[in-house]
């Protein structure tokens, strides 16, 4: 229970009378007065006022003479008769132009209830749709109260006896409606209200000792009694939204507040209450002292017309009284056109106009009652920035008279709205270190901080030296709910020596780089450092490393080694010591690492040795790598055993094919190591053969030499010609390798036994004893040569003339074709027959069945194709003079050689233009003779 007696008082209204314009000028009720000759009179309502409502832009009246009054906004009065006698009863619908009535025609107990449209006239006055009496029964009674639900659908009377009834279905017509008796009791009622709740619909019904409601959407109209004491008439009223439609009952003692099935809170507003009104938010009151009953009120009004009556406006959610004024006799309290409206016994209306939000918050700013002015600002549904207005000003005050705590509170409920400096600057010094930090974190928590911010507020823990708080700032659940920049965070914390939180954060925001800084450079933990690194992505641990991978080389070279041996080849992230083994690994370009173990050569010789091994298709520079390493190793050993095993590991290397796209590289690298049985085996592998003999008869390796000669001489034949002028230019006594050397150009003909002699004749140790033997082989076979070519000549020669005598023979003898069987089928030759001069005949269909063309024979066609291909052949290979030098060199038998080329016609005498016209014209018919021989070209038939 609240008492009224706690709340302040405030003028948000502005009290006035309603005076009249002259002329219809359209003037608001309310208006200020005009000055000067438009000013007019005050308006005066008709006398005999008995009852009033207010809606759809009208304040509706009735008198005892039984006529309704109109009053709208322009203040021309305007009435029709409605009753005989005269209205007790108004009702205005707020969404509808309908009036509902009661009132009397005739003396006695019979009130009538009408409904009026007054949208529609009859005869100048509003329509009455429906007349009906008002008396549930026979027996007389008094009409106490009425109401009608908005939809059109209910309408309940509440009567004197106790008694209501309840009329349901569209009360605007009478075959549509059912009037049935809701409620009946011993007590009059004395207040009637609908509320509607989604589909249900309930009525509230107050007697002068109890309060009821009842569900009249439904069937049987269930009950449920609130509460044991009621109120008088017109003292109970239904709130709006704001206070969740409840029904308002303003007993004596209390005002209380119901739900459709409970009681609600009370206030204790002293004075005996006459009226009672929602407005806008506001309960308006008006009572007076004297205590009377609800009884004597109900049943004597008249005799309390000259008391002073109090009217007050509650505010009850902001808990303080708008306005207060003592009126004499109000007839009743209206709200229109946005304004509530006294009217008093005398005629007179009385406008409350209300005054404006920002004139009520500065009446508030004055007395600093900022508390109060920021509920209004709620209440009135003040935007955003209005508050942040109100809050930054009462902070101001309260930091002004030094309440600093209470100050920061304020400056927090501003932040969005206010920019954060305007506070920061007042709270910089370092006694309010504490308040500054408030704010910070909560502007971090609005996610509103910069960068700035989150410095300042790391300080600010940092000088208060907070672990707790900073620990509780900067350990945030989720990176959803971080609320300021992480870097800067770390930077601060850095900075600040806060190392483990700087760590904390960095791990938990995956900011890698600033995690292994930390650890590398400001705590030195390299250990963990590195296993930060092997839990991380496959991106960032490549990265990080490439980085990083020098200085942890360093201080912890094995354990790297084995981090950058595992990212090299199958790298899955360690989770806390358990990697999934199931995903597939990933594995970075091991030869970039390589710069790494700079100053580690056991480690990157493990490193190295480790990839050849199980990773054969590493980069190439793997390989080159580690075979300069092994020479290094090889060059500076001592140990003959020790450098026995490089020397092998070394060779192993270089022959495990990996060189054969970097030969040269490899060959350089041995070069330079001086590592001479890698340089002949890459010599060997390239196939550069002269290099392994210059390299042997450097060395003086005359074994060697006659080797080399032995292994490579069928590929490179030069190499015996070489070798017999190296062993020539010896002057010690070289017999041996000469012999050798020698009996393998005989056999293999290599040089002229000319070219022998002048060799060997350089050598003074060489005597004739040594080519003895050479030079009587060459001549034996020289001797053999000799005979068969002279053999070869005579038989050519025969052939010779035999064929020229054929020729002579076809040139001067006539051809007689004596064939009795065709060539083809073998078949006795039947006319028409073919004939061809080189003997063959055919029967015609057999030639044109079997032939290509009409000039070739088909028996002698292959065989003379063959020869032409030859001669083609030849004539294309008439000029190829550096062939021609090459086989006359290399061959066994040159004869041969140059008698082929003779065949071929390369030494042919050109036919000059200078030469006598009739040695050209012999030499053409020769050749033409004997093309057309070769070719059987003339045809008979």
């Amino acid at each position: 229970m609240a008492t009224y007696l706690q709340w302040r008082r405030f003028v948000f209204f502005d009290k006035e009378l309603v005076k009249e314009p002259q002329g219809n000028d359209g003037a608001a009720p309310g208006a200020a007065p005009a000055s000067g000759p438009a000013a007019s009179k005050f308006l005066c309502l008709p006398p005999g006022i008995t009852v009033c409502d207010s809606g759809r832009g009208s304040l509706v009246f009735g008198d005892m003479e039984g006529q309704i009054w109109f009053l709208p906004r322009s203040l021309q009065l305007t009435g029709f008769q409605a009753y005989k006698l005269r209205v007790t009863h108004l009702y205005q619908l707020k969404q509808h132009n309908i009036l509902a009535s009661v009132g009397e025609d005739e003396e006695g107990i019979n009130p009538l209830v009408k409904i009026w449209n007054l949208e529609k006239r009859d005869g100048g006055n509003p329509l009455c749709t429906r007349i009906f009496p008002a008396i549930p029964g026979t027996e007389p009674t008094v009409v106490s109260c009425l109401t009608v639900h908005e939809n059109l659908n209910f309408m309940a009377i509440g009567f004197t006896d106790g008694s209501v009834t309840l009329n349901k279905g569209d009360i605007t017509r009478d075959r549509h409606s059912k009037t049935q008796i809701l409620h009946k009791g011993n007590y009059p009622v004395t207040g009637l209200a609908f509320r509607q709740a989604g589909k249900t619909t309930h009525l509230f019904v107050v007697t002068t000792e109890n309060v009821q409601s009842y569900i009249v959407s439904g069937k049987d109209y269930p009950r449920v009694e609130l509460d044991t004491h009621g109120c008088g008439l017109r003292c109970s009223a239904l709130s709006d939204p704001s206070q969740d439609l409840q029904f308002i009952v303003a007993g004596d003692e209390c005002v209380y507040l119901y739900q459709p099935d409970e009681r609600g809170p009370c206030f204790a507003f002293e004075g005996h209450k006459l009226i009672a009104h929602w407005f806008r938010g506001y309960l308006v009151i008006v009572s007076r002292d004297r205590k009377v009953s609800p009884k004597s009120e109900f049943t004597s009004r008249d005799s309390q017309s000259s008391d002073k009556q109090i009217l007050n406006i509650y505010d009850l959610c902001n808990k303080f009284i708008a306005y207060s004024a003592v009126f004499e006799d109000i007839v009743d309290v209206l709200a229109e056109w946005g304004s509530l409206y006294v009217l008093t016994r005398d005629g007179r209306v009385h406008a409350l106009q209300e005054k404006d939000t920002q004139t009520k918050l500065e009446m508030l700013f004055k007395k600093n009652l900022f508390e109060m002015a920021i509920n209004l600002a709620k209440s009135q549904h003040l935007d955003s920035d209005g508050l942040a207005q109100i809050f930054m000003q009462y902070g101001d005050h309260l930091y002004s008279k030094g309440n600093h705590d209470g100050a920061v509170q304020q400056y927090i409920r501003t932040i969005g709205k206010l920019e954060p400096s305007y506070v920061i600057r007042k709270f910089l010094d370092a006694q309010r270190i504490h308040n500054l930090t408030a704010y910070l974190q909560t502007l971090h928590r609005q996610s509103l901080a910069n960068a700035d911010h989150t410095t300042l507020l790391l300080n600010c823990y940092t000088k208060l030296k907070d672990s707790s708080k900073l620990e509780e700032f900067i350990k945030t659940k989720s990176e959803s709910e971080v609320h300021f920049d992480v870097e800067t965070a770390i930077k601060v914390l850095r900075q600040a020596g806060y190392y483990s939180h700087a760590l904390y954060l960095a791990e938990n925001h995956a900011h890698h780089e600033w995690y292994l800084k930390i650890q590398l450079e400001d705590i030195k933990n390299y250990q963990e450092a590195l296993r930060y690194i092997g839990k991380l992505p496959f991106e960032q641990a490549e990265s990080n490393m490439k980085r990083y991978g020098k200085i942890l080389m360093h201080h912890i070279p094995e354990q790297t080694t084995q981090l950058l041996k595992g990212l090299c080849t199958d790298y899955r992230p360690s989770l806390e010591g358990r990697g999934d083994r199931e995903a597939p690994g990933c594995r970075a370009n091991s030869e970039e690492f390589i710069p790494i173990f700079a100053n580690n050569p056991r480690e990157l010789k493990a490193f190295l040795e480790h990839m050849s091994e199980v990773q054969p298709d590493s980069p190439q520079g793997i390989y080159d790598t580690l075979l300069e390493l092994r020479l290094q190793n090889w060059a500076h050993e001592e140990d003959p055993q020790v450098k026995e095993k490089l020397h092998a590991e070394a060779i192993s290397l270089l022959k495990s094919g990996r060189f054969c796209d970097v030969f040269d590289k490899a060959l350089v690298l041995c070069q330079m190591h001086d590592f001479q049985d890698g340089v002949l085996y890459l010599y060997e592998q390239g196939k550069l053969f002269q290099q392994i003999m210059h390299y042997h008869m450097q060395h003086e390796q005359y074994r060697q030499v006659i080797a080399v000669c032995e292994r490579h001489g069928e590929q490179e034949p030069s190499l015996w010609e070489q070798a017999l002028s190296y062993f020539a230019r010896k002057e010690e006594d070289c017999k041996e390798y000469v012999a050798a050397v020698l009996k393998h150009i005989e056999s293999k003909n290599l040089m002229p036994p000319l070219l022998v002699v002048q060799t060997l004749a350089h050598n003074s140790t060489a005597t004739l004893s040594v080519i003895r033997d050479y030079l009587v082989q060459k001549l034996q076979k020289q001797s053999q040569q000799i005979a068969q070519d002279e053999l070869r000549v005579r038989r050519y020669r025969e052939e010779t003339t035999r064929i020229r005598q054929e020729i002579q023979e076809l040139k001067a003898s006539p051809k007689i074709f004596q064939k009795t069987k065709c060539s083809i089928c073998n078949s006795a030759l039947e006319l028409p027959s073919v004939h061809f001069l080189c003997g063959h005949s055919f029967h015609q269909h057999c030639f044109e069945s079997y032939s290509e063309s009409d000039a070739d024979c088909p028996t002698c066609l292959p065989e003379n194709r063959k020869v032409m291909d030859m001669i083609r052949a030849q004539e294309q290979k008439r000029d190829l003079h550096d062939q021609f030098q090459h086989q006359l060199k290399c061959s066994n038998d040159s004869f041969s050689v140059i008698a082929d080329y003779f065949g071929r016609g390369v030494f042919n005498k050109l036919t000059l233009l200078t030469d006598p016209p009739t040695a050209r014209l012999t030499a053409s018919l020769e050749a033409g003779l004997q093309r057309d021989l070769l070719m059987h070209a003339r045809r008979g038939t």
